[in-house]
């Protein structure tokens, strides 16, 4: 079918898909706000058609062992950006895919911390078997960085659970000044990482919300129902703190050089997720908005499908107020369009809160494109295989 995005295209582009297939080096710079792990299969998906995706990530994750790094080192969450590159990496480089199991690894959680400390200790050496099957100079690289994390551990850390590349982006962290973007440089480089992965900011910060019913909760980990009982009232304010308990609000700003990338995406993606902890969370510090607002390529909303214990009490149409009310937060007098002007739905196959309200869209300058994006396998969630093609052909 043909739609007017911007511009008249065909979706999807066969011609479009074959050329981006054909020289994936020269692929469309796709730009994703996102976080954890709805984004790992379109990931992967696109590495085949674009090796310039930018994926900008968040950094609160308050959760599982990135809360020991974060409490440890008082240091951005790594854990969701490790994840994001081992996705984006080219598998069949030799020597990716012994990386890919190093970087996934988890230390027992039934061992002893003496264990633990012992086998970490082995990996430094080069005599253990995951490193062992790691070529050089990557293993040499690795081995480095395990020992600087081995020399910085508190006594007190909690190794039962961690993960390896986990600690490995911590020690590289620490090597570099408290700086990220070095280190994901490097094992991007190593990895032959088909995209670029940037955190959104490099600060050490909480996630932090206000419920209906007065209620403040913080931590990223609270928010999403996996290690805490779903929420039970509605979100009405998301903030970033630097205090435990959530009394002071920062609005840090994001480097020149971020702005920059995201002004020269083709196309600005805010996808599906945790609403709140992935998306929202990404568009909060100072400085997104703008970026946004000046590029005037196709800016395109995917609503989750399936349940997302977040939006608890909102419908869809709620969730694009929420979104547009963050991206012109700074900006209340900018038209809609500057921000958002598609938004992907499959209504088919799709389960959507609320419905959608197409008249509605329209009046706010939104156009509404129904497409395929769940099959059999993928349902309730987005088929990557149908999603990517769509987004690579409104590029």
């Amino acid at each position: 079918m043909k739609i007017q995005v911007l511009r008249e295209v065909t979706l999807p582009n066969p011609v479009r898909l074959a050329l981006y297939k054909k020289s994936p080096e020269l692929g469309p710079r796709l730009a994703f706000f996102s976080g954890g792990s709805a984004l790992r299969g379109l990931s992967r998906e696109l590495t085949a058609y674009t090796h310039n995706s930018l994926h900008i990530m968040t950094a609160f994750d308050s959760g599982g062992s990135s809360a020991e790094l974060r409490n440890a080192f008082h240091m951005p969450s790594i854990g969701d950006i490790r994840a994001r590159l081992i996705d984006l990496a080219d598998q069949t480089v030799q020597g990716n895919p012994e990386i890919y199991t190093l970087f996934s690894h988890r230390l027992s959680g039934h061992s002893t911390r003496q264990e633990l400390s012992e086998e970490l200790t082995m990996m430094a050496r080069g005599r253990h078997r995951l490193v062992d099957a790691v070529p050089d100079p990557m293993r040499k690289i690795i081995r480095h960085h395990l020992r600087i994390f081995l020399e910085n551990m508190p006594e007190s850390f909690r190794l039962q659970g961690a993960s390896i590349g986990n600690l490995i982006l911590a020690a590289g962290y620490l090597d570099n000044r408290r700086h990220l973007d070095p280190v994901i440089f490097i094992f991007s480089k190593l990895v032959e990482v088909r995209g670029l992965v940037r955190p959104v900011v490099n600060n050490f910060l909480h996630l932090a919300a206000d419920l209906a019913n007065g209620e403040r909760i913080v931590g990223q980990h609270l928010l999403t129902g996996k290690e805490a009982l779903p929420l039970r009232e509605k979100i009405v304010r998301l903030y970033l703190t630097d205090r435990k308990d959530g009394s002071t609000e920062v609005r840090p700003k994001i480097r020149n050089k971020l702005h920059s990338l995201i002004a020269t995406a083709e196309l600005i993606c805010f996808p599906m997720g945790s609403f709140y902890s992935s998306l929202i969370a990404t568009l909060m510090p100072e400085g997104v908005a703008a970026a946004i607002a000046g590029n005037v390529c196709p800016k395109i909303y995917i609503p989750s499908m399936g349940n997302d214990p977040e939006t608890y009490g909102m419908n869809l149409m709620e969730q694009i107020d929420v979104l547009l009310l963050q991206l012109k937060k700074d900006f209340p007098h900018t038209p809609v369009h500057h921000f958002l002007n598609c938004v992907l739905v499959d209504r088919k196959n799709g389960e959507y809160e609320g419905g959608i309200d197409r008249r509605q869209l329209m009046e706010m300058g939104i156009q509404l494109i129904d497409c395929p994006l769940v099959s059999p396998e993928s349902a309730p969630h987005c088929d990557p295989r149908l999603l990517a093609p769509l987004l690579l052909s409104l590029a």
